[in-house]
C-alpha cells in the first residue's frame, strides 16, 4: 500500500518538494494530520519535519473559517443547496461536539486533539462558530488540539510505518 500511495503522490505531485506536499496534505479537510504526517513518513521526512510540516498545513485554514464561516454561511444561506449543506453540516457537528458545549474552549482542544474521522481543526472550528466561542479562545483550543494530534499522528505513523 505504501508503494502505491507513493507512486501515485510522485507520479502526480512529483513537482512539488515533500515538505510543501505534506503541508498541502495536512490542510484538505477530513485528511488533515491522519493523512499528512503518514504521508511524511512514507516520502522519507524525520518525524520532526513531518509533524512541523503536517502542523503548519494543519493551522493554515483556522483563522480563515473562524473569521469568514458565520458572514459567508449569511450570505450563501439564500441558496437552497447550501442551505441543505448547511443543514447536514451543522447536525453532523452538534452530534460530535458534546464536550465543546460543555468545557468551551477546552473541550475543542479535546475535539480537535483525538486524530479520529470527523473531528480535527475543520471540525472544531465549525463548533466554536456555531457555540459562539470567542475567536482567541478559539484560535489558541483549536491550535493547541492541532499540536497533540500532531504528536499523536506522529507516534503511531512512525510505530506503525
Amino acid at each position: 500500500m505504501k508503494e502505491f500511495i507513493t507512486d501515485i503522490l510522485v507520479e502526480q505531485f512529483g513537482f512539488l518538494p515533500t515538505e510543501l506536499l505534506v503541508v498541502l496534505v495536512s490542510a484538505v479537510p477530513i485528511v488533515e494530520l491522519r493523512g499528512g504526517i503518514p504521508l511524511g513518513v512514507i516520502l522519507g521526512l524525520s518525524p520532526w519535519e513531518a509533524l512541523l510540516f503536517g502542523i503548519i498545513g494543519n493551522l493554515l485554514p483556522i483563522v480563515p473559517i473562524l473569521l469568514l464561516f458565520r458572514p459567508i454561511s449569511g450570505w450563501m444561506l439564500r441558496f437552497k443547496w447550501y442551505q441543505r449543506l448547511y443543514d447536514w453540516l451543522y447536525n453532523r457537528t452538534m452530534k460530535k461536539s458534546n464536550n465543546v458545549e460543555k468545557f468551551g474552549a477546552i473541550g475543542l482542544i479535546l475535539f480537535t486533539a483525538v486524530p479520529l474521522p470527523t473531528t480535527g481543526a475543520y471540525s472544531a472550528c465549525l463548533a466554536a462558530v456555531l457555540f459562539f466561542i470567542p475567536f482567541r479562545f478559539a484560535f489558541f483550543a483549536v491550535s493547541a488540539g492541532v499540536v497533540i494530534a500532531g504528536i499523536v499522528m506522529t507516534l503511531f505513523s512512525y510505530i506503525l510505518v
